[in-house]
């Protein structure tokens, strides 16, 4: 059955970028912190990126994060979904309006403009198409910003919570979880390397 799963890398201090974030500073002052365990030489980081490559059937991502991604100093071959690993999943974005032309445009993305569970449907039809193709079970990857990964946790449309605790406190910056409503967590995994700490959680 495909899972819907939110992934991110967040401060000790609970934000995913640091101080203002935008499209050329994606992950704010500070914020690139976050993300050393994806680059990281460390087996188990690696193992972990691998694992979690292998099982997007779809990406999905609001349009703020697609902005930056997509934008002249977003992803190339080397910074890609995954972080160099093999795969190319479907992408799709939650979005007011498409954008008017993609740089990325040898990715599979499409464009939802009616709303966030509209777009977990459209990806969770990706993956399971995806999973015939391949024969095996395929996720969705919520991969943010914060602020739909938060908005799909108070709408109950996330299945399992995977945090990347990054050992650095930020200050300031987009808080993940300010606002949310309260959920219950089974937690049902730890894995410490040495660049993070990498727990999943099932969402009740």
């Amino acid at each position: 059955m495909t899972r819907i799963i939110a992934d991110i890398s967040v401060s000790l201090d609970g934000f995913v970028t640091g101080p203002d974030p935008g499209p050329d500073n994606g992950l704010g002052t500070g914020g690139e912190a976050l993300h050393t365990w994806a680059f990281s030489d460390d087996p188990d980081d690696r193992q972990l990126l691998r694992e979690g490559t292998a099982r997007s059937g779809a990406v999905l991502l609001g349009r703020h994060l697609f902005d930056v991604v997509d934008g002249p100093n977003g992803w190339d071959d080397e910074t890609g979904y995954g972080a160099g690993e093999v795969g190319k999943p479907a992408f799709v974005v939650v979005t007011s309006s498409p954008p008017e032309s993609v740089r990325l445009s040898a990715l599979d993305w499409t464009f939802v403009t009616t709303g966030l569970p509209d777009a977990v449907t459209a990806a969770r039809e990706r993956a399971e198409a995806a999973s015939s193709r391949n024969g095996k079970n395929l996720d969705v990857v919520l991969m943010g910003g914060g602020a739909l990964i938060r908005s799909a946790l108070d709408a109950g449309l996330v299945d399992t919570l995977t945090l990347h605790l990054a050992p650095v406190l930020l200050g300031t910056g987009t808080p993940l979880f300010t606002g949310a409503v309260p959920r219950t967590l089974v937690q049902r995994s730890v894995i410490s390397t040495s660049t993070a700490t990498h727990v999943t959680y099932d969402v009740l």
